[in-house]
């Protein structure tokens, strides 16, 4: 089941706000009243007290309110944290990476509805990006930047080509896994170099390949896995809406290996190129 995580923050951010709303404006003044006559009638002081003492409703919404409205302006303007549940991004990004991914790189949205409020940028050709997956909205994906708007994109023999000109790879030797990317060993390693700035990819020498000639339209971007014959991208479901945009993916701050069992202290607190 899918739970909607911005939901749950606005609706709790509303919820204690209001309880600490209400007992501000009301509910506070009422119990310092009532706790004054008690006062006057000879009440102890320990009397007086727990009859001022707030509710524990109460109490719990003024804890509360801070923590949550906090948490949802860091979640929804500045950097949210996602887990990798797949492969389809190795060996940039691998099972059990834990990454953190800007949340306004490419303009400050509005939580739940993704309105954008501030445009702050657009993604840029290499960008690993954080988007909702276009044919189920509530699915996150995460996938490289290829294609910008205007861009003519060619994917054939596992080379790309962007407006005519050949994104550049350099085969750097075979592929070892461990844990949950064994599966992938023996695969072509190769860096590949788009718009002056390199990372690394994963091909498989079998023959399959998903060959693409497409113009990308106004407003939308076109996406790869670096895991490029084990990656579902734009090649089989087409292009990334603006709208759909999350974030820029930027840096990977764990890594738990769930097969073995095992924390890969090279991987955590590493940029993603």
């Amino acid at each position: 089941m899918n739970v909607d995580f911005p939901l749950v923050l606005v609706l709790a951010t509303f919820t204690t706000g209001l309880i600490v709303l209400l007992d501000r404006l009301y509910y506070s003044k009422k119990r310092q009243k009532k706790a004054a006559a008690f006062a006057l009638e000879g009440a102890g002081p320990d009397e007086v007290r727990e009859i001022a003492k707030p509710s524990w409703l109460i109490e719990s919404g003024h804890s509360l309110f801070p923590v949550i409205l906090i948490v949802l302006i860091l979640r929804s303007f500045i950097v949210e944290p996602f887990r990798i549940p797949s492969g389809s991004m190795m060996p940039t990004l691998v099972d059990g990476d834990f990454i953190l991914v800007s949340k306004f790189a490419y303009g400050l949205r509005l939580p739940v509805v993704h309105t954008k409020i501030v445009p702050l940028g657009n993604p840029q050709r290499g960008d690993v990006v954080v988007f909702r997956f276009p044919e189920d909205p509530r699915i996150d994906f995460i996938k490289r930047v290829v294609g910008i708007p205007g861009d003519h994109i060619v994917y054939k023999n596992k080379l790309l080509t962007i407006n005519g000109k050949p994104a550049e790879q350099v085969l750097q030797g075979e592929y070892v896994g461990r844990g949950a990317t064994t599966r992938m060993t023996g695969a072509s390693v190769r860096s590949e170099t788009i718009d002056g700035m390199k990372h690394r990819i994963l091909v498989n020498y079998s023959p399959f390949d998903k060959d693409v000639d497409f113009v990308v339209p106004e407003a939308e971007y076109f996406v790869f896995g670096d895991n490029r014959d084990n990656s579902r991208d734009s090649r089989f479901w087409g292009t990334v809406p603006e709208a759909n945009l999350v974030g820029k993916a930027f840096f990977i701050w764990m890594h738990w290996d769930s097969v073995d069992s095992h924390m890969d202290w090279h991987r955590i607190f590493s940029r993603i190129e």
